[in-house]
């Protein structure tokens, strides 16, 4: 390299220094420490933590009651979003690619619970699901339907989650218009003269050519559903009877109420993996399902 290429790269290395070393320092050096502590006994006050091994990690499956719990919800709370949350987002964003009047107004409305801070649409979501006073159930009630108790019972609490997490989908919804719109028109013209229903349309055309975002959005599902914190934790605290404890309310419980700060770092790095694991088995298994082809 000569002098002025040495030079023009000093330059750039001066300017994105300070996200070098806020990545550094915020983001590689606490995922190291952390490896390093989840094999201790570390618990934030003793600076000299006690090196256990694979102890953290064998009490997790063997004596650990709750971590098995844990990851039982998470994985069905993970599994129904994404199944409901496809089946909800793809017909909506075919709704929203259609050309009616106010689409502007529509396509903003649903993307604003995006956009809508976590704490404060959990606390409204427990507002309308309250059982005797809520709006749903006083809506059910005007139609002489009792509703069910929602987040109050260990049956319906799970389920009343998963709502909220759809009704955050506007994101994904704005994915899959963008798929939509990307889609030429030529082919639906061609399969409408060859006389395709609009069922067989949706089947032969939009949906193969959507595999690459619903590629996407599985992907980024699967990752934000199993680490899903907030809204367990604002609305229900875990309950009732641990039916919502996610996997990161046990994490957080361990970390922060029991202050077992190694154990937590081993629960989470194997957090870590089982994302890892999944999405390398997702992107293996897409070339045999998404479609890439215009």
């Amino acid at each position: 390299m000569t002098k002025q290429e040495w030079r023009r790269m000093g330059l750039g290395l001066a300017f994105i220094s300070p996200w070098i070393i806020g990545f550094l320092a915020f983001t590689f050096y606490p995922m190291i420490a952390s490896a390093y502590f989840s094999f201790t006994d570390f618990n934030v006050l003793n600076f000299d933590p006690d090196w256990l091994g694979l102890e953290n990690y064998q009490e997790m499956f063997k004596y650990d009651r709750w971590f098995t719990q844990s990851l039982s919800v998470t994985f069905r709370y993970a599994l129904m979003v994404i199944i409901l949350g496809n089946l909800v987002t793809i017909p909506t964003a075919m709704l929203l690619n259609a050309k009616v009047r106010g689409l502007s107004f529509y396509r903003t409305f649903l993307f604003l619970p995006v956009v809508t801070p976590a704490v404060a649409s959990a606390i409204t979501w427990v507002w309308i699901l309250n059982p005797k006073h809520g709006l749903i159930n006083g809506i059910l009630a005007s139609i002489g339907v009792e509703g069910p108790y929602w987040l109050a019972s260990p049956r319906t609490a799970l389920i009343s989650i998963v709502i909220v997490a759809i009704w955050h989908s506007g994101q994904a919804i704005l994915i899959y218009l963008a798929g939509l719109q990307d889609i030429p028109t030529h082919l639906y013209e061609a399969a409408e003269i060859d006389g395709a229903s609009f069922l067989g349309q949706i089947r032969h055309i939009t949906i193969p050519l959507l595999t690459p975002q619903i590629l996407f959005n599985v992907i980024t599902g699967i990752i934000g559903a199993l680490q899903e914190f907030g809204a367990p934790y604002i609305m229900t605290g875990g309950g009732p009877n641990n039916s919502t404890l996610m996997y990161g309310l046990h994490l957080y419980r361990r970390a922060f109420l029991d202050l077992r700060m190694g154990y937590a770092s081993a629960m989470a790095w194997l957090l870590f993996i089982v994302i890892l694991a999944l999405t390398i088995i997702m992107m293996r298994t897409s070339q045999r399902w998404v479609f890439y082809g215009r």
